[in-house]
């Protein structure tokens, strides 16, 4: 199926749209939002969160179109990316650039028609990954920490779509997401270090694959896990724990840093890689852990 663009006389296919808005990560990053979503809510408004939802996708596909307009020239150069289409020109950059535009005002519409919050949240989201993130990750390891703020952002716009409210339980859930991208996207840059390096990419915190990186990589990890066990002593608000999500956060955690610890002794790209993967598993089930503790278990162990 291809769409047509009156204006450019050019078309693209679903698939290329696919691939420039990085949909499966779009999607994975729109899914905390959609748990949040229902932490926050206390009756759900199919149609709210169905713009969350669809909004959230425009939004989070817009910043990784932008992101690959900017480095369309870098990623002919890593394996990894070189056969994404714009190195490839299987589209132009003036209608990559048109989509990811269309995709943003539709993007912010959406979220607007939720709540104003919701919107400056995502506009500011929009901003800090493509005009700060992308360019420094040219000049400083510091570009993770930034970027790992608007990738921080879609956990905390969920809560905010469902209670128009910017309060310690949305900061909560901030933090869990924004301490975890650390050993995760760390992993990632030292698995990948030789790929990076080709694009001048600075990904690591040292810039190096050394014991310095792996402690820092393990640090994180364990304040990642620090944050979500945080619930549980009733200081969020609204944002509980039960003694069973507990457990089983802590669980989670044990495995999580475990992980970290055997990069930190070993340093190999196997451990890098394995970390990588339990970081995805770990956020993904801790999410769930928090939805199904409000659910079912919280109520219940409270009464």
């Amino acid at each position: 199926m291809h769409l047509k663009s009156v204006a450019l006389g050019n078309s693209v296919s679903l698939n290329i749209v696919k691939e420039l808005t990085k949909f499966r990560l779009t999607l994975s990053v729109v899914f905390s939002s959609f748990i949040s979503y229902f932490l926050g809510a206390e009756a759900i408004d199919y149609i709210q969160l169905s713009l969350l939802l669809i909004g959230g996708i425009l939004i989070v596909g817009s910043s990784n179109i932008f992101n690959q307009i900017i480095e369309k020239d870098l990623d002919k150069l890593m394996a990894r990316t070189k056969n994404r289409p714009l190195p490839k020109k299987e589209i132009s950059q003036s209608l990559a650039m048109t989509i990811a535009i269309i995709f943003t005002i539709i993007g912010l519409y959406f979220m607007y028609s939720i709540n104003l919050k919701v919107a400056i949240l995502s506009a500011v989201s929009v901003f800090l990954y493509v005009a700060l993130y992308t360019p420094l990750k040219l000049i400083t390891p510091l570009s993770v920490f930034v970027g790992a703020i608007p990738g921080a952002f879609p956990i905390m716009i969920g809560w905010v779509a469902a209670t128009n409210n910017l309060g310690v339980e949305a900061i909560t859930l901030f933090l869990m997401q924004f301490f975890w991208q650390f050993p995760h996207f760390w992993s990632i840059g030292w698995s990948q270090s030789m790929d990076y390096e080709k694009a001048g990419f600075k990904m690591l915190p040292t810039g190096k694959k050394d014991k310095s990186t792996a402690a820092q990589i393990l640090f994180y990890s364990i304040w990642s896990v620090l944050i979500s066990v945080i619930p549980f002593f009733g200081i969020t608000g609204n944002l509980k724990l039960s003694i069973i999500g507990l457990l089983i956060v802590i669980i989670l955690g044990v495995i999580l840093v475990q992980k970290a610890y055997l990069l930190f002794v070993y340093e190999k790209n196997q451990n890098a890689n394995s970390l990588m993967i339990t970081s995805i598993v770990y956020l993904t089930l801790v999410q769930l852990t928090l939805l199904l503790d409000k659910l079912f278990f919280y109520d219940f162990i409270t009464k």
